[in-house]
């Protein structure tokens, strides 16, 4: 049984010492992981390599270090791996002048089904029932998102890849999603959520596979991921009226790496954001000082995870 957190023990999907490249530009780099059964968040910021992960593992673009298992077989290779292997990508993949319940027939058409059942029980899980109706070119975002994860779920697949599919949805439409992708977790299907917010991959599912620059920086429960953040060095900058006199106190509070004082800045190292925070305006009032701003530089995925990078 594995004990790696970046592998689970009953692989459906295994990605192995995988690179992929455009030109000069290194996308995904040495990157080894599987995912199984269950509700995986893959995390990253913009343009961490999640997109092309996820393509080569849909098979829709090339491997050309390393190695991408399907369901034990190579989806560049193996066609017959689409039957059971739905995506629903970043981008707007629709045909605007297709009502909703046109664009999920034609999906669950050209996997070979031809029931009607099967398209409204699809839009149904979803909630696009009366939307469904409507061209497509009248959508919001949040109603292109779900109506593309209906034409994901028409074909009942046993793996579901979603590249930010809660991206522009609002707070009703996100719980609803969530809620489905959990379903389909409980369901045995292996399902892959990414995100570029970690409270959102935090909602979506108990494990997470993290990246940036196409590197592993952090696997396991967002329980563990938050303790590999939390010692973390942040920057924060703190402007005042006063800044010697409060990166005084500051430094002598505890929790503080170091502070710089500049003209009405302070630039802070921190592992702790929130304590700072608390410390602050307290000691900014014993130094009869002002401030004007409070301003965390380093909360970023790509900073916090590019550190962890550095730390493997």
């Amino acid at each position: 049984m594995t004990t790696d957190p970046a592998f689970v023990a009953e692989p459906t999907i295994e990605v192995v010492d995988t690179s992929k490249w455009f030109g000069q530009k290194v996308a995904v780099s040495n990157l080894s992981c599987s995912f199984g059964p269950g509700v995986t968040g893959l995390l990253g910021p913009n343009g961490a390599g999640k997109t092309t992960l996820l393509r080569m593992i849909s098979g829709l673009t090339d491997v050309p270090k390393g190695r991408v298992s399907v369901l034990g077989v190579d989806p560049r290779k193996d066609h017959t791996v689409y039957r059971n292997v739905s995506l629903v990508p970043d981008e707007d993949a629709v045909y605007p002048d297709m009502t909703g319940i046109q664009f999920v027939r034609y999906a669950a058409r050209l996997a070979g089904h031809t029931d009607n059942e099967r398209v409204e029980k699809a839009i149904a899980t979803v909630a696009m029932e009366e939307p469904a109706t409507r061209t497509i070119s009248g959508y919001s975002k949040g109603m292109r998102q779900r109506i593309k994860v209906a034409a994901a779920l028409v074909t009942d697949p046993t793996v579901l890849i979603m590249d930010e599919p809660l991206n522009g949805t609002d707070p009703i439409q996100r719980a609803h999603l969530i809620s489905v992708f959990d379903q389909l977790g409980r369901e045995g299907k292996t399902v892959i959520v990414s995100s570029h917010v970690l409270e959102e991959v935090e909602r979506v599912s108990s494990r997470v596979i993290a990246i940036v620059d196409g590197r592993l920086a952090a696997a396991g429960s967002v329980e563990a991921i938050r303790a590999a953040m939390s010692n973390i060095p942040y920057v924060v900058r703190v402007g005042t009226d006063k800044p010697r006199e409060l990166g005084a106190r500051l430094f002598a509070s505890g929790s503080v790496f170091s502070v710089e004082a500049g003209p009405a800045m302070l630039t802070v190292r921190t592992s702790d954001v929130i304590s700072l925070g608390n410390a602050t305006p307290k000691l900014a009032v014993e130094c009869n000082a002002s401030l004007t701003s409070f301003l965390p530089q380093d909360e970023s995925l790509e900073s916090v995870f590019r550190y962890l990078v550095e730390r493997r």
